[in-house]
């Protein structure tokens, strides 16, 4: 290879290289505002004489409409049209069914469900779709969310080498192949690779990282920072407890067939065992906040708040069996669903001089009311250390009482209408889901899918599709999907790529891997390889890994067949070593997960490191075992 003379624009990309890394690593900066401030300082240079070849000025801006951009806006706009509709909750119900509730179950079901997925559907849609889950789960099992963002983000990118459409690099694998064959005599073409080709590589790939996160994630991950402060997420049996001196949990009960309880009226049970029944389900019939004239049917599952005592001393007296969990109720009563609010009556209120059963206050308003806060006083059913429990529902309002209640988030934005109440609670989930709409989510997500597995559309085009498709048939507003997108990630993946693009096109790629490879001359086989796959994993850092992998596999190709090794091979090296991205947050789905759980760049560092080891071992044993 003819050597490459080092130009003056390549020393001004190598600096501003430097100095990127340096800003991402010492975080002085924000990592978006040091994106946006690496494009403008690329820009700026560009009109210095002598530097007008590091970017074209014109074109500076064009990474906010780039496909890969466009294409996370879309998806996450259609994965906030399906969380609306509710399908991302029964998701996360199904995977903590599976999962249970501790990290050491439940991290390794959500990243191979994440990794399978986007085997077929590119890793950053993955990751951005399951994205709402993960949270749904964090809130039912108060894991953290930076405890399990992280493996299903690393997870997303190594699903995405399993098949040849999961990821960019590899769909492009095949064509540079091809164009590389023009160029080589007929006894030295390269065969091109099917669909599953790869699938032992990344499967092996992916129960890696699993088994990273299961084994040694206590030690890697980022620790508990992010400690819920709410009163709609921290735990309802902290908050009664604290302000009203309830010590109350839910309890989710079976009533047998042919039990005493039979026909006995839900408010007689409360008063009479000092118990809240705010669930009630039979038959496959699910009421929330039952009416206190509902009567206990055959075989039925109740809802019951109360202290564990009470509730235990109940189930012996009339056999009923107390789950370990819940299982009918386990979605109704998550915090991101359903809580403990507090709500005034003022003095023009038409509930004045009323009582909650005259008023039949469950019924009208699907509110539970817990207890009646009055001059320093608590009226409940449960029994507190300051008094016996009071028949609440006979109690008339007075103007200024608090009344304490527990409400599905949806009922109570309903109750914030009525003028006769004061809604006090305000931090809840105020956006009020749309099941009815769950037909035309999926089926703008199925269109979107097949239009990205079947056709050559552009993907953020097939994006789109669904994306506007649901806006269209009101699956969610366009002010809703403007808020559903991360505009930090967009302005960091939009702002560092026209420093990509100027990595390769002022040859500074090329002369760091000329330089490299002339290193490499002459090593064995497989050093060459793992040679090549460390520079595509170094490159994929710096610039888009659809740009490394166009600009190597040329490169590698030339290598392999100078060394007497495959070129294919070499060439798919470099195809699965640029999703080797986990260092630094640069990759699209790194980008996308750091904003919510609030990842520092020191932790991909810490836990990117030693699985970036582990790609690369993993990646270069498999590869000479199957090929």
């Amino acid at each position: 290879m003819d050597p490459i003379p080092l130009t003056l624009e390549m020393i001004a990309i190598l600096c501003l290289l430097g100095f990127t890394v340096f800003l991402f690593v010492s975080e002085l900066l924000r990592v978006d505002l040091a994106a946006i401030l690496v494009m403008v300082v690329l820009g700026s240079l560009s009109y210095i004489p002598g530097l007008q070849g590091l970017a074209d000025v014109r074109h500076l801006f064009d990474g906010f409409a780039s496909n890969a951009v466009i294409s996370i806006i879309a998806v996450m706009i259609i994965g906030a049209g399906l969380d609306k509709t509710g399908l991302m909750s029964r998701v996360a119900a199904t995977i903590l069914r599976f999962g249970g509730s501790t990290e050491r179950r439940i991290v390794p079901v959500i990243c191979g469900t994440v990794g399978f997925i986007s085997s077929f559907l590119q890793n950053v849609g993955a990751a951005a779709l399951f994205l709402p889950v993960v949270s749904r789960i964090s809130a039912r099992t108060d894991i953290p969310l930076n405890r399990m963002l992280m493996p299903m983000g690393f997870c997303a990118i190594l699903g995405g080498t399993m098949t040849l459409v999961g990821s960019s690099p590899l769909i492009l694998l095949n064509d540079l192949i091809m164009t590389a064959n023009t160029e080589l005599p007929e006894s030295q073409k390269m065969q091109t690779f099917s669909l599953f080709s790869v699938t032992p590589v990344g499967a092996a790939l992916l129960v890696t990282g699993i088994l990273y996160f299961v084994l040694f994630g206590s030690f890697v991950l980022p620790g508990h920072r992010h400690e819920r402060q709410t009163t709609s997420g921290q735990s309802m049996h902290e908050y009664l407890k604290r302000l009203y001196g309830l010590d109350a949990d839910i309890f989710e009960v079976s009533v047998p067939p042919g039990n005493l309880l039979l026909g006995e009226k839900i408010g007689e049970i409360m008063e009479a065992h000092h118990l809240y029944v705010i669930g009630y389900y039979a038959s496959g019939n699910r009421i929330i906040a039952p009416r206190l004239t509902h009567l206990i049917g055959d075989d039925c599952r109740l809802a019951i708040l109360g202290k564990k005592t009470a509730v235990l001393e109940m189930a012996d007296d009339f056999g009923l069996i107390v789950l370990d969990e819940h299982e009918i109720f386990a979605e109704e009563f998550v915090p991101t669903k359903a809580g403990v609010a507090e709500i005034v009556i003022p003095p023009d209120s038409s509930f004045i001089g009323k009582t909650a059963r005259e008023m039949d206050f469950r019924q009208a308003l699907g509110l539970s009311l817990l207890a009646i806060y009055r001059t320093g006083e608590t009226f409940s059913y449960v029994e507190t250390e300051d008094h016996k429990g009071t028949r609440i529902g006979v109690i008339p309002f007075q103007a200024g009482d608090t009344l304490v209640v527990h409400t599905q988030w949806e009922r109570l934005v309903q109750a914030k209408k009525n003028r006769s109440l004061v809604v006090v609670t305000s931090d809840f989930p105020q956006e009020e889901l749309r099941p009815q709409k769950v037909g035309w989510a999926l089926v703008f997500f199925v269109i979107a899918l097949t239009l990205i597995l079947t056709t050559d559309m552009r993907l953020s085009l097939c994006l789109l599709v669904g994306a506007v498709g649901m806006m269209i048939t009101r699956v969610l507003s366009i002010d809703e999907a403007y808020n559903a997108v991360g505009w930090n990630t967009v302005f960091l993946l939009a702002s560092l790529i026209p420093l990509g693009h100027a990595v390769q096109t002022t040859g500074t790629a090329e002369w760091i891997a000329h330089h490299i490879l002339t290193i490499l001359h002459g090593w064995p086989n497989w050093a060459l390889q793992s040679g090549i796959a460390l520079l595509s994993t170094a490159f994929t850092l710096v610039m888009s890994n659809v740009g490394a992998t166009v600009l190597l596999v040329p490169l590698a190709v030339s290598i392999a067949i100078a060394a007497g090794a495959d070129p294919a091979i070499f060439a798919l090296t470099v195809a699965i070593s640029t999703s080797n991205s986990f260092l630094i947050p640069t990759h699209q789905v790194n980008a996308l997960i750091m904003g919510p759980a609030g990842y520092r760049v020191i932790d991909f560092v810490r836990t990117g490191g030693i699985m970036t080891v582990l790609f690369l071992v993993v990646s270069i044993i498999m590869m000479n075992l199957v090929f």
